[in-house]
C-alpha cells in the first residue's frame, strides 16, 4: 500500500501528501470546499486563465513547507517529526477561512470578521474532528509555540504562503516577468537565534522576489478592473442585502428559494463579530458557501424585480464593468454628486439608489514593510543584516515606499 497521496500540480509537478493526518486534512470538506473558490476571485476577468483554486495553492504552499524543513534538515537544524506535520498542516489550513470572492465577502455580508480568524475557528472545529491532532498545528499558526522560525515559515515576508501565490499567480495569469525563484529562495534559507535568515548568497533571488511582489499586485491583484469588477459584486450584494431585510423583502420572496440556504441567511440576518463568533450557526452557513452560491444568486438576480440589483446582476454577469478613473486624489464632493445626478436622471432613480452605481475605492501596497518581521541576510562572518541594509538596489525611501491609488469607478451609460 502507497504511504502518500501523489497529486499532480501544474506548477510543481507530482506533490506527495503523506497518509495520516496531513490526507485527512486533505479529505475533509471544510479543505476540500476551497477547490470551489478561485483564488483570484475576478482576476480572470483580466487574466482568463488565472482560474485556479485555493485547494490549488494551499497544497502548493504545503509542497514549499515541505522542502524549506528538509532545506533547514539538511543545514543541521533539528525539527521534530511532530513539529514538521504540525508546521506543514497549519499552511495547508492557513486558508481554510477565505470566502467566495477573496475578501468580499467580509465586508458585504457581515461586519468586522477576517479571514484570519475564520481560519482559527474553523481549525479548532477540525482539532475537535481530529480528537486533538491539531494542537501543536494551531500553537504555530498563532505564533505561541516556543520555535518562532515555525510560525514565520507560514506567516511573514518570505512565507511559504507567498511564494506559493506569487509563483501559482503569476503562471495561470502569464505575468511571466513575476515569475520567482522559489526553489533557490528556499535553497537559501536558515535560522540564526529562532530567526529565519537568508543566506547572502539568495540577495538577488529575494530582490527578485519584492520587485516581482509589487508588479503582481499592481498589473493583478490591484489591477483597476479587476477591482472594479469586485465592487460590482460589492455592491450587488449589498443592495440584494438591504430588500432582503427592507421594506422591499417581498421583491425578493419570489426568488428567495432559488438561492441557496446559507446566502440567504446571511441576506436576511445582520451578523457582526460577537455574533458570527458566538453563534455556530454562522460558521456553519459559512462553509456551505463558495463562489458557486454567488454565481447562482447573480444569475437569479439578473431578473429581479429591483432594477438596481437587476442592473448590477446583469453587470457582474456579462461583464459590463464599472468605467474606472485612476486618480492621485478622490474624487472630489462636486464629481461625485455630478455623476451621482447623471446616473439618477439616465435610469430614473434617486440620487440615493444612485449610490449603489457608484464606487469610491483607494487601493495602495508597498514592496517592503518595515512593521513586519523584517528578511535577515546572512553574511559569511555570521552576522545578520536587514535586507535593505545589505542590497545595493533597494533603499529605505523605494522599499517602504506606500504607494496609493484612487479609483473612482462608475456604472458605464
Amino acid at each position: 500500500m502507497q504511504n502518500a497521496k501523489i497529486i499532480n500540480d501544474p506548477v510543481f509537478g507530482f506533490i506527495r501528501v503523506p497518509r495520516g493526518l496531513l490526507l485527512d486534512i486533505v479529505r475533509h470538506p471544510a479543505f476540500y470546499r476551497l477547490s470551489r473558490i478561485k483564488q483570484l476571485g475576478g482576476a480572470n476577468i483580466v487574466y482568463p486563465g488565472a482560474q485556479h483554486t485555493r485547494f490549488q495553492h494551499s497544497l502548493g504552499a504545503f509542497h514549499l513547507m515541505g522542502k524549506a524543513i528538509q532545506s533547514l534538515l539538511m543545514k543541521g537544524h533539528f525539527i521534530f517529526d511532530s513539529e514538521a506535520e504540525a508546521v506543514q498542516a497549519a499552511i495547508l489550513l492557513h486558508d481554510i477561512g477565505h470566502g467566495p470572492f477573496s475578501h468580499v465577502l467580509e465586508h458585504t455580508l457581515f461586519q468586522g470578521v477576517d479571514h484570519e480568524e475564520i481560519s482559527l475557528m474553523v481549525m479548532e472545529q477540525m482539532n475537535e474532528d481530529f480528537r486533538g491532532q491539531l494542537g501543536l498545528a494551531i500553537k504555530i499558526f498563532k505564533d505561541e509555540y516556543p520555535k518562532r522560525f515555525l510560525h514565520q515559515l507560514i506567516s511573514s515576508q518570505l512565507d511559504m504562503d507567498r511564494l506559493d501565490y506569487l509563483k501559482r499567480d503569476a503562471f495561470f495569469t502569464g505575468v511571466n516577468e513575476a515569475n520567482i525563484g522559489s526553489a533557490r529562495i528556499i535553497d537559501m534559507l536558515d535560522m540564526v537565534d529562532d530567526q529565519l535568515v537568508v543566506d547572502k548568497k539568495g540577495i538577488y533571488s529575494i530582490e527578485n522576489y519584492l520587485v516581482s511582489r509589487r508588479l503582481m499586485y499592481w498589473q493583478v491583484y490591484l489591477h483597476k478592473t479587476s477591482v472594479a469588477a469586485e465592487h460590482v459584486l460589492i455592491n450587488a450584494l449589498k443592495r440584494a442585502k438591504q430588500l432582503y431585510q427592507g421594506e422591499s423583502e417581498n421583491n425578493g420572496s419570489a426568488d428567495s428559494g432559488q438561492l441557496s440556504p446559507s446566502l440567504r441567511f446571511f441576506l436576511c440576518n445582520n451578523i457582526d463579530h460577537d455574533l458570527f463568533v458566538k453563534n455556530a450557526e454562522c460558521l456553519q452557513h459559512y462553509l456551505s458557501l463558495d463562489d458557486y452560491d454567488i454565481w447562482t444568486a447573480m444569475k437569479v438576480w439578473c431578473n429581479h424585480p429591483d432594477p438596481i440589483l437587476a442592473l448590477l446582476s446583469r453587470d457582474f454577469i456579462h461583464r459590463n464593468i464599472f468605467k474606472v478613473e485612476t486618480l492621485d486624489e478622490p474624487a472630489s464632493p462636486e464629481r461625485q454628486q455630478q455623476k451621482l445626478e447623471e446616473l439618477a436622471l439616465h435610469y430614473h432613480i434617486s440620487a440615493e439608489d444612485a449610490n449603489y452605481l457608484i464606487a469610491n475605492i483607494e487601493v495602495g501596497k508597498d514592496m517592503y514593510s518595515l512593521d513586519d518581521d523584517q528578511i535577515e541576510i546572512r553574511f559569511n562572518d555570521g552576522t545578520t543584516r536587514d535586507l535593505i541594509e545589505a542590497s545595493d538596489m533597494l533603499n529605505t525611501s523605494l522599499a517602504t515606499k506606500k504607494v496609493r491609488k484612487h479609483y473612482f469607478c462608475y456604472q458605464r451609460l
